[in-house]
């Protein structure tokens, strides 16, 4: 993934070395932040995501028991007992293939 450059042609190595020292000297910070790497094995994000799934669903069993009785027949509560009466289990049993030798 490349990036697109600031003006009509890409700067040398001469300009990008100068715009970071001028950005040095007006304090702005030299390095950029980077979002942690995710190091989990495929089989461990589907086991995660299978329990996050199963968290939600029962956030949204938990919604339906609390919602008032005049509620119980509108589009909210029928959406709410949609979510609940998916099954899951299959799901659940489910275990990805491993993958050579790195799971």
């Amino acid at each position: 993934m490349t990036r697109q450059p600031i003006g009509e042609k890409p700067l040398t190595n001469a300009e990008r070395q100068a715009r970071h020292r001028a950005a040095r000297a007006r304090g702005l910070p030299a390095s950029r932040t980077r979002r942690p790497a995710d190091h989990r094995s495929r089989a461990q994000r589907w086991r995660d995501a299978v329990a996050e799934l199963l968290a939600l669903q029962a956030g949204y069993a938990a919604w339906l028991e609390a919602l008032p009785d005049n509620l119980q027949d509108g589009a909210t509560a029928g959406a709410l007992r949609t979510l609940c009466d998916l099954d899951l289990s299959e799901l659940q049993a489910i275990e990805p293939p491993r993958g050579f030798g790195r799971d």
